[in-house]
Formats: structure tokens, C-alpha cells, sequence
């Protein structure tokens, strides 16, 4: 039953009884009322504050805590009804093979694909402040968050920017979805085009990201149609695989990894009650046990300067080649993702005497919204993107100790690439979260978590 429905349901009329309490029941029925066309969220947003964060938490349990697994044994007893229509491989399949699922096609659907009624395709002009505060505002209130909706993304215009338009975007791959009433921003999906390797072949893809559905809204299935639009959006394009990851299993993963937190300030997190914080410890043993020294160690530790894009671009190609799943980048594309951005991206270098750069190490800004708390309004995490290291552990405690320097509460990393070469020395925890690697129209062997060089920064 969709939202809407539910207010189908309500009555509109006394069943002939005259009685005064009949009528003012009736008058205030009346009030939902409207002239053409039902909007369900203008509709919802006429309720108590309470009433809606009451339906909203309802929603969100239904739609994403109890129906979609987050195991491979809950996946294994649920039925796919829109990935078993797609190209991508079965669960339980065994595939040795590598190689398309399906052929290029010749020709591609010219017209988007419908969406329900009072509801309209647009595509999103990322260079309007206008409209990218509409699409933090989506994104802050409806991607992703806690069952229990204690934190929540908060990400920036800087952020968005960063993340949806690197060299060779595409805009029509910004596509949103607005309700045909008040043209609010109700869905979003997008995908930026990207060299991937995958075992020994090379393959040009589109890295899908940020599919958000208003919470008021899921049960529509918005979704699906989201998928297929950027899909037909994409195969336009000439390209017909795609790289994306999900915290939820689907059909079928190729790795999962697990995340992992490192606490900088234990006080701040235990007191918002962070998720995936050991919480058998006691503040001061917290407090001592991840203490860090006051400054980094290593010699030739500095920030990022465009002029080490080219050195930089060589040893993370070097080192991509040691893993089954990794990105293909240009030198743009290199000076794009880790050139540091205030409050979007951190990177550094470690110079050796003769000038040459031996390692780097980058992390990007992850905000997020303390909902209901009385003291703090917001937490910062920085997560791990790429770290090439002599000395894996030596230069990961610096970087630590920078992320604190730099205001962050807590780090956050994947098992991948060389990380777990460092994960327990630094006091790392493993969340009980995972992360899981999907290809769309590509079949392959799975992988181990450290064979994965890819990290996507959704």
C-alpha cells in the first residue's frame, strides 16, 4: 500500500448522520481536501511534527529495515523482483567466466521511462546554487540514515560538486524526479563515467551513485524506475556496464567488505552514542586507549600541491595493479579527486630527499546532522580513498593524528587494498557494516576484500 493510499483510506463523508460531531468530524476531513491533483508530501506535511517523524520511522523500518537483506542468508530467502529482470549475475551462481552478460545493443530507447502519475523527469543543472541546495536538502533528509534516525548525511554544495562532476561528467546523468504540484525534488540517481579494471581487462563504466527516494515515497517503487532511466541515460552513452555499491545485498555481490572506525574523540562520540562504537568501555579507559600522539613522525609529510599530480598519478597506478577490481585514471582525473578541497578532501604526500614522492594517503569529508541530542548538532568523519605507503601502519598513525588536528571525531576505512595491514595495530574496530562491490552487465570470479583497489566516494 503506497502512501497515498493510506490517505485514500481515510473517510469523506458521515454516512448520513447529522449529528454535530458528525459534522465537525466531516469539517475537519475536509481540510485534506484539494483541487486537482493529490500531493501526498504537502499532504503529510500538514501533520503534527510528531505525527510525521512518527509515519516517517514507520516508513523507514518497513521499507528498508525489515524487507531488504543485508546478508547473504536473508538474500537467499527473498525474491528480486526488479534485479531478476536485470543483466547481472544469480545469487548462489557460480561463475568462473569473464565477459558481458548481455551484447551491446544496436539501438537504445529514445523516450525516459514513465514514472507515476504527478510525477516528471528533470535534469539537475549542478552549476545552479539553487538547485544543488535542492539536492543537498533530498539528500540530507532521505539518504540514508539510522533505524533509529539519530544521524543523519549532511552533505555540502562543495561536496556534491566534488562527487558528481568530474572530468568528462555528463549531465544528463544528473537525473531527478519532481512532483508535477510544486516541482519539489522527490528522487535523484546519478552516474559519472570511469576507466575501471577488472581482473586483466579494462572496460569503460559508469560509477552509479546517490539513488535517493524521498522516505515519504518508497513505497511507490521509484526506485526501479530510477535504475533504468540512468541505465538508458548511460547506454546512450555507448556504454553498457556499470560499477555501484550498497550497504544491502543484491543480485549478486563480486566482494563485501566490512567498514572499520577509529575514534578521535571518544567523549563527543559516546555522548551522541555513535553507531558501531564499543560501547562496553568506560569514557576514561575510551579516552586512554585511543589516544594519539600530539604530531605526526614521518619525514617529508606535507599536503598535496598541484604540482604532484604527475607523481602521484604514477604511483597509484603502480600500485592499482596489484588488485583485481581498480579504477583507470587519467591525470585529470587524479588531480580531481585528491587535489585537497576545504571540507571535501584531504591529501599527503611523503617527499623523499631526492625530491621523488614515496607515498600518499587521502581522505575525504564525511558530514553528518546529531538529531534530538541537547549538546552537539553535528559529527565529522574523514574516510579513507587511497593510501600508498613504504611504512603502511607509520603513516596511517600520522594521517590519524592530522584527521584530529583537522576537527574530525572519528576515521572511518575498508577492509580493501593493504588496509588491514594496519586496521588492528591502530586500534580499528570493525562496524557491523558492510559494503558490497556490484557490476552491472559483467560477469567475474568474486574477490577478496584486499584484491578490491576501487573506493567509491559516494
Amino acid at each position: 500500500m503506497t502512501d497515498s493510499n493510506l490517505f485514500d483510506k481515510m473517510p469523506t463523508e458521515d454516512n448520513g448522520c447529522t449529528s454535530k460531531k458528525s459534522k465537525k468530524k466531516q469539517k475537519k476531513e475536509d481540510a485534506w481536501g484539494q483541487e486537482g491533483p493529490r500531493d501526498p508530501i504537502a499532504m503529510l506535511n500538514t501533520l503534527p511534527e510528531k505525527k510525521q517523524q512518527e509515519i516517517q520511522r514507520a516508513l523507514h523500518l518497513f521499507s528498508f529495515g525489515q524487507n531488504l537483506p543485508k546478508t547473504l542468508q536473508q538474500a537467499k530467502k527473498y525474491t528480486y523482483r526488479f534485479w531478476d529482470t536485470q543483466p547481472v549475475p544469480r545469487l548462489g551462481e557460480s561463475i568462473t567466466t569473464h565477459g558481458p552478460i548481455t551484447e551491446d545493443q544496436a539501438s537504445v530507447r529514445e523516450e525516459p521511462y514513465s514514472l507515476p502519475e504527478g510525477f516528471s523527469w528533470d535534469t539537475l543543472d549542478l552549476s545552479s546554487p539553487t538547485v544543488l541546495r535542492e539536492l543537498c536538502t533530498l539528500l540530507n533528509e532521505n539518504y540514508m540514515e539510522e533505524d533509529d534516525n539519530t544521524i543523519r548525511f549532511d552533505f555540502s554544495p562543495e561536496y556534491l560538486q566534488w562527487a558528481l562532476r568530474p572530468p568528462n561528467w555528463q549531465a544528463k546523468w544528473h537525473c531527478g524526479v519532481r512532483v508535477d504540484t510544486n516541482k519539489k525534488l522527490v528522487g535523484f540517481i546519478a552516474a559519472v563515467p570511469a576507466g575501471v579494471h577488472v581482473y586483466d581487462m579494462e572496460k569503460q563504466m559508469a560509477q552509479v551513485k546517490f539513488l535517493c527516494v524521498h522516505k515519504k515515497l518508497r513505497l511507490k517503487r521509484m526506485s526501479p524506475v530510477l535504475i533504468r532511466e540512468i541505465t538508458r541515460q548511460v547506454k546512450q552513452q555507448g556504454i553498457y556496464q556499470a560499477v555501484y555499491t550498497a550497504g544491502i545485498v543484491l543480485p549478486t555481490p563480486i566482494s563485501s567488505c566490512r567498514c572499520w572506525h577509529r575514534p578521535l574523540k571518544p567523549r563527543k562520540l559516546m555522548e551522541v552514542n555513535y553507531p558501531g562504537l564499543k560501547q562496553s568501555m568506560t569514557l576514561q579507559r575510551a579516552l586512554r586507549f585511543n589516544c594519539l600522539p600530539e604530531v605526526t613522525k614521518t619525514t617529508g609529510l606535507r599536503p598535496m600541491t598541484k604540482g604532484d599530480v604527475l607523481q602521484i598519478h604514477l604511483l597509484l597506478q603502480e600500485n592499482f595493479h596489484k588488485f583485481h577490481l581498480s579504477p583507470n585514471l587519467s591525470p585529470q582525473e587524479a588531480e580531481h579527486w585528491l587535489l585537497p578541497r576545504e571540507n571535501v578532501i584531504d591529501t599527503y604526500v611523503v617527499e623523499g630527499e631526492d625530491d621523488r614522492l614515496t607515498d600518499v594517503v587521502s581522505f575525504c569529508s564525511v558530514s553528518f546532522r546529531v538529531l534530538n541530542h541537547p549538546v552537539h548538532t553535528d559529527l565529522r568523519a574523514a574516510r579513507l580513498l587511497y593510501f600508498v605507503a613504504t611504512d603502511p601502519a607509520a603513516l596511517m598513525e600520522d594521517t590519524l593524528v592530522l584527521a584530529k588536528s583537522k576537527g574530525f571525531d572519528i576515521f572511518t576505512a575498508l577492509d580493501v587494498m593493504d588496509n588491514k595491514s594496519f586496521l588492528g595495530k591502530l586500534k580499528f574496530s570493525m562496524s557491523d557494516k558492510s559494503l558490497h562491490y556490484y557490476l552491472y552487465n559483467w560477469m567475474c570470479p568474486n574477490m577478496s576484500p584486499e584484491k578490491v583497489g576501487l573506493v567509491l566516494p559516494n
